[in-house]
């Protein structure tokens, strides 16, 4: 491989020769072999790059950056956006709390893509754009990765995770209707209780999404706040009056979501209270969709040894050794999901409370598991949609006979006869094997025209 020679502040590195990259990423690459599947997110670098072109159309508005450096800028950062850049980007979650290391990557890409762009050899004569001076003027690895952060969580969470749920929510509020008049036995304590309709159960799988919905979209004003313009501890040195409400607008315009100026900017660098809140709202629904799929894999057990009330789509075989078997897939990776986004949730509460006097010192890792919890969510509510949910089918008969043969049913009669006779009526019936209209005869206590009035499933829902 060859080589070329780049310099930073502590000296030369060797650089490979057909990469872009300079000294402070070659640094990182060699000091961080943490992990074999650890890279930075590439939603955080396009973050970054919407953030470059941004402060450079800032930066040259007031004044501070002439126009052949914006532009130059701006393209790098239009193939950074279009993929084309995509191997120049090798570090790792693990470096620099504060994401330095990223930060002059992608500072270091767009200076010498840029001098090739515009026909000079890298490293030769002066530089026509400095990674330091040029592309992160009026910035600070501070306030360019919480910044890079929110603009990738933000276009995560409403170009993904939102469209995922509410595809799925709107798959259960068909069914809901749907199966509003099929009647079955409810399950309390996993033991049979009174009944219930099947859209009625279902109905309570498409509100708990919809609240899980509503509580996400409510942390996205906090999230859509950037930092940029804060610099070093959030004071703004050296950037030009009114930067930083410029640069928000071009984000906004550039990205087409609503991104303002962080009111404070000292909040916006020590602590990021916003990621920890918007993934709580992730880790709610996680929390709903694993109560939905285990609900959906119980329901569907069977087929003929389980509860069986519903029928899911046959996707795939099941087993390498028993013929014929089929399992709840949709269901076992909807949950595994649930579970890694429940675990990133402790990472990322624990990264938050890292915020060390002006700084906080965990953003790679809070930005790559929430990145991770907002597309695995998205992209696990379209599979569960498509591939289970749309599916769902009641099987009639096994929810008739398993109503018929509730001992429950007998609640029907606590106000015609009381509590404690009905109980005598359910616990008798159990024993004895029986039904529960043949012990309620029995023991004198209704004819069986007044128990055919009286326990009908249909008017107990």
């Amino acid at each position: 491989m060859k080589y070329r020679i780049e310099k930073d502040t502590m000296g030369e590195v060797q650089v490979p020769a057909d990469k872009y990259w300079g000294a402070q990423t070659e640094r990182s690459r060699n000091n961080f072999k943490i992990g074999p599947a650890a890279s930075m997110p590439k939603e955080i670098i396009e973050g970054f790059a919407y953030l470059k072109k941004a402060a450079a159309y800032a930066n040259y508005d007031l004044g501070v950056l002439p126009i052949e450096k914006r532009d130059a800028i701006a393209a790098v950062c239009d193939e950074i956006l279009e993929g084309k850049l995509d191997d120049q980007f090798p570090l790792v979650i693990w470096q620099t709390g504060s994401g330095t290391q990223s930060n002059m990557n992608v500072n270091e890409v767009i200076a010498n893509r840029a001098q090739v762009l515009k026909c000079f050899e890298i490293g030769e004569g002066e530089q026509f754009i400095k990674a330091n001076d040029d592309v992160n003027k009026s910035q600070s690895s501070n306030d360019t990765f919480p910044t890079g952060m929110h603009i990738a969580a933000y276009k995560m969470v409403v170009e993904t995770t939102i469209p995922g749920v509410e595809k799925l929510h709107a798959t259960l509020a068909k069914k809901a209707a749907e199966y509003k008049d099929v009647v079955k036995i409810g399950r309390t304590h996993l033991m049979d209780a009174t009944p219930l309709t099947l859209g009625q159960e279902i109905s309570g799988y498409a509100a708990q999404l919809a609240f899980g919905l509503k509580a996400l979209k409510n942390t996205l004003a906090h999230l859509s706040e950037i930092a940029l313009g804060g610099t070093a501890v959030g004071t703004g040195l050296n950037t030009p009056k009114g930067y930083d409400v410029k640069v928000a607008e071009y984000i906004a315009k550039f990205t087409k979501h609503p991104f303002i100026t962080a009111e404070n900017k000292f909040e916006a660098l020590a602590a990021h209270d916003a990621i920890v809140e918007t993934h709580g709202a992730l880790k709610q629904l996680a929390v709903s969709l694993n109560k939905i799929a285990n609900d959906v894999r119980m329901l569907a057990s069977g087929p003929r040894s389980g509860i069986g009330e519903i029928h899911i789509p046959e996707n795939e075989p099941g087993s390498s050794i028993m013929p014929g078997k089929v399992n709840p897939t949709q269901c076992e990776a909807l949950t595994m999901v649930c579970a890694q986004v429940i675990g990133n949730d402790m990472a990322i509460a624990v990264g938050g409370m890292q915020g060390h006097y002006e700084l906080n010192v965990f953003k790679p890792v809070m930005a790559a598991n929430f990145l991770q919890s907002a597309q695995l969510l998205g992209d696990a509510c379209v599979s569960f949609d498509e591939h289970c949910a749309q599916g769902i089918e009641p099987n009639h008969k096994r929810i008739k006979e398993l109503v018929d043969n509730s001992l429950m049913l007998v609640t029907a009669l606590n106000t015609k006869i009381g509590y404690y006779k009905a109980a005598e009526i359910a616990q008798t019936a159990h024993k004895n094997g029986t039904t529960l209209k043949e012990e309620a005869v029995r023991l004198g206590y209704v004819t069986p025209e007044d128990f055919d009035a009286w326990v009908k499933p249909e008017d107990m829902v």
